[in-house]
């Protein structure tokens, strides 16, 4: 059982990973380059704790002893008696590259070194290492210590017993793991890209605003957040920049192409809550402040909205469908690795390949071959999975 762990930085990221381990009975070695950084992690924590003090979930005693689990270090060569060392900073390849490069000098032979980036090839990370081996991905869902999905991602380097071993560790973190293949987005941030870039498509060709599509998604898919809310909390840049790297990373496949109308707000610096303004505008709290135009278009409901809700529901559920089962056609993860990623990753009221099962594998490719014959797109095509599914009558889960 691994039990020194380091994490590399102390963002909320990190600091959550941190807290996890730490819960878990681990020592956490927490390291940033930046004093400041380990001291708003450490205040961060202490807020964290007394909250849930708060509401009966610990004690005093509990509090005491995660938080005696972990030591902030701001060197890295603090890292060297960690048996896995899990990354979690800025979201560039070469950066990463070399931290992993510099860490390598100081662990141990057989210890595991991990990235929790969200989109980058865990190959070309652990290319940076002499025993390229030991490298694999642990991708934590923010706020790590809430959500209950763990993307395990080995590389085409990344050996089998690594493999079981940091599989079996966030296992006993309490955590669900999905193993994933090496490939852009992993599962979640493959499968989930129509919901964001549907839903803007959607907007872009002037059917529906922002409004209206979140709360189709909401009411009829009775998903938590609507795609524009969701992409606002997120933040329009992190959001875009996930979907700029998707799409590049799949050769410029239509299916994952960006949206101009995100790439402007992020240009213009409509970030979402953490700026005051996104698709929505928000108050210093980051509450979402209500126009007088808003109101009056929640209360112009008539039947034709309803019909146009379906609509837009229909079409970027399929779209999300479309994703899921093609990621098992390539054999990206199991059926039930991907259903597990969508509802406990991103918390989507379902499974898509049992959502499939439910609204029948037909109405699927007949929804997407009206789409394609509307549009003529590459990004409605079918995938051969649901096609195959429809002739032999079969669904996802029996």
């Amino acid at each position: 059982m691994i039990k020194n762990v380091g994490i590399i930085g102390s963002g909320t990221m990190g600091s959550g990973i941190a807290q996890v381990a730490a819960t878990a009975g681990c020592m956490v070695k927490l390291y940033d380059t930046k004093q400041a950084a380990l001291d708003k992690s450490k205040a961060a924590l202490e807020k964290i704790l007394n909250r849930l003090i708060q509401k009966g979930r610990i004690d005093e005693a509990e509090k005491e002893r995660i938080q005696g689990n972990i030591s902030y270090v701001n060197t890295l060569k603090d890292l060297r008696d960690s048996d896995l060392t899990i990354e979690a900073i800025i979201e560039n390849l070469d950066i990463k590259q070399k931290v992993f490069s510099e860490l390598e000098t100081y662990v141990s032979d057989d210890a595991i070194i991990a990235s929790n980036t969200s989109s980058l090839s865990i190959a070309s990370i652990a290319s940076s290492l002499q025993k390229p081996e030991r490298c694999i991905g642990i991708h934590f869902f923010n706020p790590a210590p809430l959500m209950k999905l763990v993307e395990v991602i080995p590389a085409i380097q990344t050996s089998k017993e690594v493999l079981e071993k940091a599989t079996q560790t966030i296992a006993d973190w309490k955590k669900v793991v999905a193993v994933a293949k090496d490939t852009p987005g992993f599962i979640v941030n493959r499968v989930a890209r129509p919901f964001y870039g549907e839903s803007l498509r959607i907007y872009e060709e002037g059917l529906a605003d922002f409004e209206t599509i979140d709360n189709a998604l909401k009411t009829l898919g009775k998903f938590r957040m609507g795609p524009f809310e969701l992409m606002d909390f997120i933040g329009n840049d992190v959001n875009y920049t996930v979907t700029e790297t998707v799409f590049t990373a799949f050769y410029f496949d239509s299916r994952y192409k960006p949206s101009f109308t995100q790439k402007r707000l992020s240009e213009a610096g409509y970030l979402g809550r953490k700026t005051g303004k996104g698709y929505y505008d928000y108050d210093e709290n980051g509450k979402r402040v209500t126009l007088s135009a808003d109101i009056e278009r929640s209360q112009n409901t008539d039947s034709h909205n309803s019909e146009l809700s379906q609509q837009i529901f229909n079409r970027v559920l399929v779209m999300l469908i479309n994703e899921a089962a093609d990621a098992l056609f390539l054999n990206i993860a199991s059926a039930e690795d991907i259903d597990n990623a969508m509802t406990k990753g991103v918390n989507y009221p379902k499974g898509l390949l049992a959502w499939a099962d439910e609204k029948g594998i037909d109405w699927c490719v007949k929804t997407l071959d009206d789409l394609y014959d509307e549009y003529h797109e590459d990004r409605y095509r079918c995938s051969p999975l649901l096609r195959k599914m429809n002739r032999q009558k079969t669904k996802f889960f029996n």
